[in-house]
């Protein structure tokens, strides 16, 4: 930022530009910002009337400026900002007001200078500009010097290489060839990158005087093999003249593609003499048509699955002869391209080479299908199913600047302080590991090889190494059973640094992401400033990463990394403190050695910030029962080093938890933390190395039941979303909706926002159309959501609805809206699946909502607009997952679904951000309940939430790894109801079906469902009784039937559980689990016996309370019967 631009304000978030023209309060302050939504582009922020008008600033192929104001403008191209605001502080320029008052940067304090231990020198790599040697930038259009030296240095760095490689057995004509390239070409070359042309054309000249012979024996030897080839194959193909013609007589090629072409004719001579005779009838799927890319020319080509003999061919022609064809445990990986309707097939070759074959589909539902049936194939022939369940270990371990000891088994096998494995794990592996490590003296090489080596000391595995990525001394590892390999892809990995003025790497953030067969991980390892005062700089550099840590799928721009993972795993040094007086240092001390955790934890920084939403907003993380990790004497875990004497004087760094591990995850997905703790025997370092090890559901490519051939369209129908939002701009909105489900994400139509709540803004629902419309597939799915604004295309807020939660009927969803790690606003709304076979999910409401309205709420001052068809009403929600009412203990967890009511008892509650009654307009909802999984706790909780009837709402059991278990209670309420509303309260009548069965599992650890196709073992869990309650209350409320679904559970009896689903799977060739299904008595007019007066006596009483409430409030609403 140019010190004479003092109102460019750089990469500030929107909602700091909000505050910053807040502050100044009056009509024309403005400041500039980067742009959010487009790289390189700006936005002018401009207060007029209390409300910021933002106003894109884009360049265009010249690089000139231009302001997007209002219509009938003239537009004004400009070359450097400084010009263009100039002119706009005249009126009339289509702005809501003329630029007056720039507001400047607010100074931030200087940074205390930490010792900075820099990493090695490198060489070189790149020559479009770098730091000079007194430490500005150099840009192209300034002085040469910098490229010169970069040159110079680059040369020099060769010329060096090249003294310590021995070149006495190469002929000499090539030796002096190379000596003469590095001291006189490689720069020439450089100084033509820079200036825009990659071709190296000096670089081109040595490699063809080398391969001047190679090259005249490939164009010698290229005609006949291409002759021989034409020979062998049954039907000549179009392409092979003009090819041979191409590649055998344009010598001008480079070497390495005619080498590719050559090895490309050997590898097809070879395969076609051994598949020569081969006559077989083959029975397959028809033929797929898709486009072939091979050294950048794009060739049809048709794909033939069979399944019954395990077979897959590649044929140049529909009714042609399989040219090739892999047997099915030959195709090693699927990997999906996230882009385009790409897909890579890895094979293994005969000689036992990896092959990469690419092809691109029509669409991505052509692709997905072609998918199903190949892992049908795999499944039907294969005897190693895909694992549904895995266990991730994460370690973290500041190593302060020394060697680690020569035994570190004890960090992998969780064994110390906290919540530990059962010695009986100890040899049992997980199946992937990820070590974070900062202040970490050793090459990356070195401590790769120290990992594997513990790992293989302990689990007698080699473990394959998939990722890892180093900042300076912060360093981040991925490791993984080699049975994985192959179902990892999508591999990314990248830093942030966050040191003194974010230009040094001795603080930031390494990450690394990738997918496991279908869910997607992220894992970050972050070093934050140091320093018990530095607490809000802790949460500024937690902001810069989110906002700069580049991971996960490419097309989710709008989202940051919180939203882009099924799982987001976040550890380190993070560096919060305990935030007491020096003078308590013995005290803390004392209440250590007598594990008194919990009332140093009141006070612990992390758990303070994240509780006032300032920093990892929905986070978790399991509860801590290990002393502080930091700080203590080095070869002795028996005493705290608290003070550190300096010229300054004496500093204090009292015992803190620095070191952590948190996590986030999508809605309703199987995610348990097993273990977290630290170890008592590794003391190289002033920090003890933390653990932590998870069970995650995972899914894999799916292949559904029925036959392709009848599968009609489905959908996914959202309705009446409301978002609120905290913000002062002025500008409407619409919502993205991303989802790998959906061929690409979709535009909601332009919504209103007003400023009372007197009006109704309407807008058509919306349906999404998925790529698969099965249902089974569609529950494990999840739909990211984002509120844009229209005039800057930037994101106000971004949230997550699972699908699973609208399993059985109509749902309504709250979710918390967030931005770059604050909370932004609320969305509410409904969502409902239209099956594949064309039906509804159930549906039982008596009116239809078929709306869509959006609503702004500003920051300073509540304006808010309610459709008075859409608004859900307050109540608490029975759930799963042990998650209920939120109470004054539990955190938001930003989500909350409706379900139908099966039972329950009165009781007040609130959605999150609506205590209370509806204070516009009363709300009539037949068989409507909404519940609050803001209050959501994380499936390690001590204890489960609501209930209802013992069994979770509208969620039955998974006949695929059979009944669930639960156990919970009930939890108070955060926000208190409003005192009125209990006066009008509708008591839901007492359940009168409930099928339960006490549940014989801990409920610190809730049951493993089963069978699991799992690559480990667990332990085993110890069974204390449980309870189970429900609650619900509506307000007001009409009852309709409730569907009956008989469980499928052994013996009829239900069992619930405070865990989450784990995602569907289906195995043909294997028993079909829903064989044993029992009959479903909602689809005919029989019930069994022992019901039909049980469900008379509902159906009679949900009437008359239905009748009783229509003629109360048919007079005062516009409802109409449908």
């Amino acid at each position: 930022i140019s010190p004479c631009l003092p109102w460019h304000h750089g990469n500030i978030t929107r909602s700091e530009a909000e505050d910053l023209l807040s502050k100044a309060a009056r009509d024309g302050s403005f400041l500039l910002r980067d742009s959010e939504s487009i790289q390189g582009a700006y936005a002018l922020c401009v207060l007029y009337q209390n409300c910021v008008y933002t106003y894109r600033i884009l360049p265009n192929e010249e690089r000139k400026l231009s302001v997007q104001a209002s219509e009938g403008v003239p537009i004004q191209l400009f070359s450097v900002l400084s010009d263009l605001v100039e002119t706009y502080y005249s009126p009339n320029m289509g702005l809501a007001t003329h630029l007056q008052f720039p507001v400047q940067k607010e100074e931030e304090p200087e940074e205390e200078a930490e010792p900075v231990k820099y990493p090695p020198q490198l060489p070189p790599r790149n020559f479009s500009g770098g730091p000079s040697a007194n430490g500005s930038i150099e840009t192209h259009g300034g002085d040469s010097r910098g490229s010169e030296l970069a040159c110079s240095s680059l040369v020099d760095t060769y010329l060096q290489r090249l003294q310590h490689i021995d070149m006495s057995n190469l002929p000499e004509e090539h030796q002096k060839s190379i000596e003469e390239y590095f001291h006189t070409s490689v720069s020439l070359d450089a100084e033509q990158v820079q200036n825009g042309n990659p071709t190296l054309p000096h670089l081109k000249k040595l490699t063809m005087g080398i391969c001047k012979q190679l090259n005249s024996e490939i164009t010698r030897s290229l005609p006949t093999l291409e002759a021989f080839q034409r020979i062998l194959d049954q039907q000549l193909s179009p392409g092979i003249g003009r090819l041979r013609t191409q590649v055998s007589a344009d010598s001008d090629q480079s070497v390495s593609f005619r080498l590719e072409q050559l090895t490309k004719l050997l590898y097809s001579i070879e395969e076609k003499v051994m598949t020569g005779s081969f006559c077989e009838h083959v029975r397959s799927w028809s033929s797929l048509q898709v486009k072939s890319e091979l050294l950048g020319l794009t060739t049809k080509m048709f794909l033939k699955v069979d399944v019954e003999t395990g077979k897959i061919y590649f044929k140049k022609s529909k009714d042609g002869p399989e040219d090739k064809y892999f047997v099915h445990n030959k195709i090693l990986q699927l990997v999906k391209s996230q882009k385009v309707a790409k897909l890579v097939i890895m094979v293994e070759t005969e000689k036992e080479k990896t092959l990469r074959k690419e092809f691109v589909f029509d669409d991505t539902k052509k692709r997905e299908g072609f998918c199903q049936l190949l892992q049908q194939m795999k499944n039907k022939h294969s005897d190693k199913p895909e694992p549904d369940m895995i266990t991730v270990f994460v370690g973290t371990w500041n190593m302060g600047n020394a060697s680690p000891p020569h035994n570190i088994a004890s960090w992998f096998q969780c064994k110390g302080q906290g919540k530990t494995r059962d010695d009986t794990a100890d040899h049992i592996p997980h199946d992937i590991y990820v070590i974070g490590t900062q202040e970490d003296p050793l090459g990356e090489k070195e401590w790769i090889d120290t990992l594997k080596s513990a790992l293989r000391g302990t689990t007698n595995i080699s473990f394959k190494q998939i990722a890892t990525q180093t900042l300076w001394n912060i360093r981040i590892v991925v490791l993984a059973k080699p049975e994985h390999e192959n179902r990892i892809s999508h591999i990314f990995s990248d830093s942030v640094k966050t040191g003194i003025a974010n230009a040094l790497g001795n603080k930031g953030a390494v990450g690394v992401s990738f997918m496991f067969n279908g869910t997607s991980f992220g894992f970050v390892n972050s070093h934050l400033t140091s320093g018990s005062e530095k607490k809000i700089r802790r949460n500024q550099n937690y902001v810069s990463i989110l906002r700069f840590l580049n991971l996960g799928d490419k097309k989710l721009n709008p989202f940051d990394i919180t939203h882009r993972f099924t799982h987001l795993f976040w550890f380190g040094d993070l560096n919060y403190r305990i935030e007491l007086p020096s003078t308590e240092a013995e005290s803390i001390v004392t209440k250590i050695k007598q594990q008194q955790y919990q009332e140093l934890l009141c006070r612990d920084q992390l758990t303070i910030e994240k509780g006032e939403e300032k920093v990892f907003l929905h986070y978790d993380e399991e509860e801590i029962t290990f002393a502080p990790t930091y700080r203590f004497e080095r070869d002795t875990r028996e005493k705290y080093a608290y003070t550190k004497a300096k010229a300054t004087g004496t500093k204090y760094n009292l015992p803190s938890w620095c070191d952590r591990v948190l996590r986030k995850s999508y809605p309703l997905v199987h995610v348990f933390c097993q273990s977290y703790g630290c170890t008592n025997d590794i003391m190289t370092s002033d920090h003890s190395p933390v653990f932590s090890t998870f069970e995650v559901g995972v899914v894999s490519q799916f292949v559904s039941k029925q036959d392709p051939s009848s599968v009609s369209q489905g959908g996914i129908k959202f309705m009446n979303c409301i978002a609120t939002l905290m913000t002062k701009s002025k500008t409407k909105f619409f919502i993205e909706y991303h989802s790998s489900c959906l061929e690409k994400f979709v535009k909601s139509s332009e919504g209103e926002n007003q400023d009372h709540s007197d009006g109704t803004p309407l807008v058509s629902f919306l349906k999404l159309v998925p790529i698969i419309s099965d249902p089974e597939y569609l529950l494990d799915q999840h739909i990211l959501l984002c509120v844009k604004s229209t005039d800057c295309d930037e994101s106000y807020g971004e949230g997550c609805v699972a699908l699973r939660a609208a399993e059985s009927s109509y749902t309504e969803f709250h979710i918390t809206l967030t931005h770059h790690g604050e909370r932004t606003g609320s969305l509410t709304g409904g969502v409902q699946l239209r099956t594949s076979e064309g039906k509804q999910t159930e549906n039982l409401y008596s009116f239809h909502f078929p709306f869509t309205c959006l609503i702004v709420r500003r920051s300073y001052g509540y304006v808010s607009l309610f459709n008075r068809f859409a608004l859900p009403s307050d109540i608490t929600n029975p759930s799963y997952m042990g998650v209920g009412y939120k109470s004054g203990g539990v955190t938001d967890r930003g989500w909350s679904y409706s379900m139908s009511p099966r039972s329950g008892s009165g009781g007040g509650g609130g959605v999150a951000g609506h205590g209370g009654r509806d204070q516009t307009h009363g709300n009539i909802s037949p068989k409507k309940t909404v519940y609050d999984h803001s209050a959501v706790r994380s499936p390690t909780g001590k204890a489960s939430d609501n209930v209802e009837g013992g069994k979770p709402a509208e969620m039955f059991d998974n006949p695929l790894y059979g009944s669930m278990g639960k156990a919970g209670g009930p939890r108070g309420a955060k926000d208190q109801p409003d005192p009125q509303r209990s006066k009008d309260q509708l008591t839901p009548p007492d359940p009168i079906f409930s099928f339960t069965k006490p549940s014989d599992q801990d409920p610190d650890r809730p049951p493993v469902p089963t069978p699991r196709n799992r690559s480990y073992t667990c332990s085993e869990t110890k069974p204390p009784p449980s309870t189970t309650t429900a609650s619900a209350s509506l307000l007001p409320q009409t009852y309709t039937k409730n569907p009956v679904k008989p469980s499928r559970s052994e013996g009829g009896m239900v069992q619930t559980t405070n865990r989450p689903h784990l995602p569907m799977k289906s195995r043909p060739g294997q028993a079909d689990a829903t064989s044993t299904k029992p009959r479903d008595y909602r689809d005919s007019s029989e019930l069994p016996s022992k019901l039909h007066v049980e469900w008379w006596l509902v159906s009679v009483t949900a009437m008359l309370v239905f009748l009783t409430l229509q003629t109360s409030f048919c007079t005062n609403s516009s409802f109409h019967m449908h």
